[in-house]
């Protein structure tokens, strides 16, 4: 979420209609999330100019790691170089930090492929944010999701039950620090993922979802103390439960 939000900023700022922005100072303390998406707080060092030049050795990029070759325009600009300045400081402050965690498996080789093209900056703004839109679409449509053993069958739901909330065993990426809970696509990958972990024997589905609307499911190392809740349910291992009464 963060980080396309911020390609979405780099992306109108590099086609805003003052021309392309460059912001000088590029912090990760200068951005601030308002109702989810990305602002910068602090424009005072953004600027429209852009480099002059007389051939292509005048435009050369320079970063503390890498430096970047790029192309004198025929009016005597730096081509791109504002747009490129903000994309390579998106990838070393941000990109690098959040892109290669807490993603779903099949989805992660996508998010690597565009953690080394803004690197190498092979990716310019307006294909970082087709590729960033790309991987958003397969996630909150389920394309993502291999083709598997359909496993909800193997446990029982009881629709309008939840278990009493307390502090179980923790996984990540967790939206909790008291236990494992997970975005999904459906119940069915649910199944999946408490089968990939030893301690789970019961999940919990509620109405609450994620900001691309995918529910929350919270995995359980037990599936006692049921309780009411009209807006759940509430999925235990045939496996757990056989042997017990319900």
């Amino acid at each position: 979420q963060i980080c396309l939000s911020l390609v979405k900023l780099l992306f109108y700022l590099a086609h805003s209609p003052l021309g392309s922005i460059v912001l000088l100072d590029f912090q990760p303390r200068q951005f601030v999330m308002v109702d989810g998406n990305l602002k910068v707080t602090d424009m005072d060092d953004a600027s429209t100019e852009e480099q002059s030049c007389k051939e292509d050795n005048d435009c050369t990029l320079d970063f503390p790691t890498k430096s970047f070759p790029l192309k004198c325009s025929e009016v005597g600009k730096c081509e791109g170089i504002n747009e490129k300045k903000n994309l390579f400081n998106a990838y070393r402050y941000f990109f690098t930090y959040l892109l290669p965690h807490s993603a779903p498996p099949a989805l992660r080789p996508l998010l690597n492929d565009i953690l080394n093209a803004t690197g190498d900056l092979r990716y310019g703004i307006n294909e970082t944010l087709r590729a960033f839109e790309k991987v958003l679409h397969l996630y909150k449509s389920g394309l993502y999701l291999q083709k598997r053993p359909l496993l909800l069958k193997d446990y029982i739901s009881l629709k309008g039950f939840r278990t009493v909330q307390g502090e179980d065993y923790k996984c990540w990426p967790s939206y909790s620090h008291l236990g494992c809970l997970l975005s999904i696509h459906s119940a069915e990958e649910a199944a999946a993922i408490c089968n990939s972990q030893l301690q789970c024997q019961s999940f919990i589905i509620t109405q609450h979802r994620t900001w691309t609307g995918r529910p929350l499911a919270s995995f359980q190392s037990s599936w006692t103390d049921l309780i009411p809740d009209a807006n759940a349910v509430v999925y235990i291992k045939r496996s757990a439960s056989s042997g017990e009464r319900l």
